[in-house]
């Protein structure tokens, strides 16, 4: 059972930096083809980034700081929460986490 407190602010759904970089996109009115076209990106692959489907890269946060000024590091921050936010939640790294918890409180 998940124990919830007044303080925990932890958000409710996982906040994908490819959301950040398509709403920027759809802000600037500029297609995602012709983007990744200039841009010389697949169109696969910043699809996928940006619907969440493919992480997002240390290259690829430097790509979009050079293409639209958003800033690599955030990027890159926001890739690294979402992915502790998302492992957190899943059962079978919570199960062994739970294990290694008891292994150490016997040591």
């Amino acid at each position: 059972m998940e124990k919830i407190t007044a303080n925990n602010t932890e958000s409710f759904r996982p906040f994908y930096p490819g959301e950040l970089i398509k709403d920027e996109l759809e802000y600037r009115k500029i297609r995602q083809k012709d983007f990744a076209e200039r841009c010389g990106f697949s169109y696969t692959a910043l699809n996928e980034i940006l619907n969440g489907k493919r992480p997002l890269s240390i290259e690829f946060a430097l790509l979009i700081e050079a293409a639209l000024d958003i800033n690599a590091d955030m990027l890159v921050r926001m890739q690294t929460e979402y992915n502790l936010q998302v492992a957190r939640k899943n059962n079978k790294i919570i199960s062994k986490l739970e294990e290694i918890r008891k292994i150490a409180a016997m040591l």
